[in-house]
């Protein structure tokens, strides 16, 4: 278990902004379900470009680099190269968010604007985290992984200005050559490898694990980074073999990560099933049901499933991790900075009080209710059913609004 160190912590008041507009930022991509039609739903559809960009960009990316504001320094023990530089990256990427949200709802020409808001934003928060790196002196495997990850996110985003300018007219490019690429470096190579490579910091942190191997997840970052450039590759040189390699390549890595999971949740200490587990344990196997309908994509070829598998991927996997660790992030950095100075002086709060536990669980019960109807409706192509699920999801994104207010201003 690596050893945690809050000496180089920023403010709170730099990390807040993010935690709050990515909590709004979920709210409104699960009002966006209501304007997707379930019956002609397809990947190449402008909406569906509009709503998985105003969920990553605005939920994933926003609530990622407010936690890696504050995670980078404390793992890496290093002071930030320049921390003021974060109260610049939330409000580029609000910004470049609407306006490419925007672009592809209505306004094409909207789009390289907004993508290059989105890369001042990205390459602000990518040299910063790349200067930090380079005052640590011994590299480990969570180093490895955020030097990958950032490197997979600047290519990825290069890609995704490229193909703004092809969308918008403005240059001749061919956007499926592009695609699989933006998708994979983005998706993949920084969101999925960030969040395996701090599982080895967070999850045994939070459930008090040890003894467990890290070689699992070693050999599952490895594949992962492999299939990354397989199918990246491919995009060029254009032999289906590569591409289909880095598809299979990727599943395995996932399925050892998921195998690394349970030998961590297997050495807990913390046996309490508590918001966060309930999280992660509905996370994980949304994980293993995503990747088994995209291999059954893979095989079958019907195009429902292979929807069906991002969505699980995002609404299952990506939201109830990034969710579950905002329930344990918020308090303790909340209760170190106005509580921390009061110990041994007055009664201070336990990290359990700061936890809204109707409006948490309200999320939690609502969004996984949610997130399965909206995963059957996408593979019977049913539209009211996409609605009925998309309710739920909407009364658990509101429970987390509110809980992410309640932990924020908790006195």
């Amino acid at each position: 278990m690596f050893s945690v160190s809050q000496d180089f912590a920023p403010p709170f008041k730099l990390i807040s902004p993010f935690f709050i507009l990515g909590s709004f930022f979920y709210l409104a991509s699960v009002v966006y379900i209501f304007f997707i039609s379930a019956e002609n739903i397809s990947m190449l559809d402008t909406k569906i470009f509009g709503f998985v960009h105003l969920f990553l960009l605005g939920f994933v990316m926003m609530t990622i680099f407010g936690a890696m504001a504050q995670l980078v320094p404390v793992v890496l023990e290093v002071g930030h190269f320049g921390v003021e530089l974060f109260y610049a990256i939330w409000p580029l990427l609000l910004i470049g968010t609407m306006m490419m949200t925007f672009g592809f709802v209505s306004y094409p020409m909207l789009l390289p604007f907004g993508g290059v808001v989105v890369l001042i934003a990205m390459m602000i928060f990518i040299l910063e985290i790349f200067l930090t790196i380079k005052k640590v002196k011994k590299f480990n495997l969570v180093m490895k992984s955020i030097l990958a990850s950032n490197t997979f996110l600047f290519f990825g985003v290069i890609f995704g200005l490229v193909m703004s300018l092809g969308y918008s007219g403005l240059m001749e490019v061919d956007i499926n050559v592009l695609l699989r690429s933006h998708v994979f470096l983005v998706v993949v190579g920084y969101i999925v490898v960030t969040i395996m490579g701090l599982s080895v910091v967070l999850l045994p942190m939070f459930g008090l694990s040890h003894g467990f191997s890290q070689k699992p997840l070693q050999n599952a970052l490895n594949m992962v980074g492999v299939s990354i450039f397989l199918v990246v590759f491919s995009s060029f040189v254009e032999v289906a073999l590569f591409e289909y390699a880095g598809y299979a390549l990727s599943i395995v890595g996932l399925f050892t990560y998921f195998y690394f999971v349970q030998s961590i949740y297997k050495t807990r200490a913390r046996k309490e099933i508590d918001i966060y587990a309930k999280s992660l344990i509905f996370a994980y196997f949304s994980l293993v049901a995503s990747l088994l309908m995209g291999g059954g994509y893979m095989i079958f070829g019907f195009e429902p499933l292979l929807l069906s598998s991002g969505w699980v991927m995002l609404f299952g996997f990506f939201a109830f991790a990034i969710t579950g660790h905002v329930y344990k992030i918020i308090p303790f950095l909340v209760w170190f900075e106005r509580f921390s100075p009061l110990v041994g002086k007055q009664k201070v709060p336990m990290l359990a009080d700061m936890l809204p536990q109707k409006s948490s669980s309200a999320q939690f019960i609502f969004c996984a209710i949610g997130v399965v109807v909206v995963a059957v409706a996408i593979l019977l192509q049913n539209d009211a059913l996409i609605k009925g699920g998309a309710s739920f999801l909407l009364m658990g994104s509101i429970a987390f609004v509110r809980s992410v207010f309640y932990m924020i201003n908790y006195k």
